[in-house]
């Protein structure tokens, strides 16, 4: 194990649940913009752009959670049967994080066609990520 795992486990863990505070909301701002009426255009554009900024700063935030993981996965030698599966799900989130950027270009070019129902079960991937993904990490099945 290297001599920064302990520092380096804290920062990954702080930007991981910052970047997905971020993916836990904006799919709430898009429940909200699926339900905006169609003449409401104050209402739509102050969500866009809470939408923007949120997406932007998470995605920011990403950035480092991905650094330091890969920093103790490859620079630490941390690793096992689980780490492979937490991969695939860290793939699934990053390729989450992208689909949420389509959808926000959507509702900006007012080409959403979704319900927002819709947009609260999308809701839940996240959070059903993140618990896999946490559990990965604590319980190590395999």
């Amino acid at each position: 194990m290297c001599s920064a795992y302990l520092w380096l486990k804290a920062f990954h863990i702080v930007f991981v649940a910052s970047w997905f505070a971020g993916l836990f909301y904006l799919p709430r701002i898009f429940v909200n913009l699926a339900m905006v009426p169609a003449d409401s255009h104050a209402e739509r554009e102050r969500l866009l752009l809470m939408g923007r900024k949120l997406y932007r700063f998470s995605g920011l935030l990403m950035v480092p959670a991905l650094v330091l993981g890969l920093w103790l996965w490859l620079g630490c030698g941390i690793g096992g049967g689980w780490m492979h599966a937490k991969l695939a799900l860290v793939l699934g989130v990053i390729g989450y994080h992208f689909m949420c950027g389509a959808l926000l270009r959507r509702f900006e070019q007012m080409a959403n066609t979704r319900s927002h129902r819709w947009f609260r079960v999308f809701n839940e991937v996240s959070v059903l990520g993140f618990a896999a993904i946490v559990v990965l990490v604590v319980v190590k099945p395999f």
